[in-house]
């Protein structure tokens, strides 16, 4: 708590705003983003595990490198602390910086990124249908779920020389501004990562459920889970899990630090996102 204060006054002393732009999956917002950054005078994006400034790779290394889709969203979600460290390093040391683009799939996910990069909340959210028309995005998740194409928003060259492996093409956007002669030209460059042509990883339910009850164990071997129902949307993952207490049992603290551990250890492990964990206690039993 003490750490996040000191952060955010350094924050708030050097002027930096953090902006976000929230999508799902294959929705886009690493195409976008670079012409979100110039309409915003945005200086840096950090996208899927990298440090983004002027079309250059200045920090970190790429989610697209991994070869498994759970590998890929940890290192999204700088999962690894030095990893994390390099970043946060790397942007304290920035003079001029004042405006921050983070990207994610949820608002929950870009806020976990601010955290763990000693950043501030982002306070001004965007979404990708804001910016995005249904059939662009429609377009966008095709190219991805049929094609495993995927977009860095950085020139070839960038990519070339720190990922040749995953380098499929280059594409060339032309953003106007106001008067018609002004025009500029970005360079993103489109890859395709080894765990996208394998097809997406997923999390059986199975899985999951012995997971949990695993992490219950760990946190009180007293605590008996009756029922759990595991439920997933855009946002991801929703347990509801059925106890039974012992008697005596100090709940309001205890219910909420139990939520906590498993939010923490299986979002840790799987590298998934717990929208939220409901606890509903069935019966308090007598010793």
């Amino acid at each position: 708590m003490i750490m996040n204060l000191f952060n955010d006054i350094f924050w708030w002393m050097k002027g930096v705003t953090v902006y976000a732009l929230v999508g799902e999956s294959g929705t886009g917002k690493s195409f976008r983003a670079k012409l979100l950054a110039e309409k915003y005078s945005i200086d840096i994006i950090i996208d899927d595990g990298l440090l983004i400034q002027n079309d250059k790779i200045i920090a970190g290394h790429s989610a697209k490198k991994e070869k498994t889709y759970m590998g890929a969203v940890r290192v999204a979600l700088f999962d690894d602390k030095p990893h994390r460290d390099e970043i946060a390093k790397a942007l304290q040391k920035m003079p001029k910086v004042k405006k921050i683009l983070i990207l994610g799939t949820s608002e929950k996910m870009v806020q976990k990124i601010a955290v763990r990069l000693q950043l501030p909340a982002p306070s001004h959210i965007i979404h990708i249908e804001d910016i995005a028309t249904q059939e662009e995005i429609d377009l966008a998740i095709r190219s991805r779920r049929i094609e495993g194409k995927h977009v860095i928003p950085v020139p070839s060259i960038e990519i070339k020389r720190n990922y040749p492996q995953i380098f499929y093409k280059a594409v060339r956007v032309f953003m106007k501004h106001n008067k018609p002669t002004n025009t500029k030209l970005f360079e993103k460059s489109v890859v395709r990562p080894e765990f996208s042509k394998k097809g997406r990883v997923e999390i059986s339910e199975a899985a999951l459920s012995q997971m949990v009850m695993h992490c219950v164990g760990e946190f009180d071997k007293e605590i008996k889970v009756k029922k759990l129902t595991i439920k997933t949307d855009k946002h991801g993952y929703k347990f509801i899990i059925t106890i039974d207490v012992p008697f005596g049992t100090q709940l309001t603290g205890k219910i909420h630090n139990m939520q906590k551990y498993i939010i923490e250890n299986i979002e840790k492990y799987t590298g998934i996102l717990i929208e939220e964990v409901s606890i509903v206690i069935d019966k308090i039993s007598q010793n």
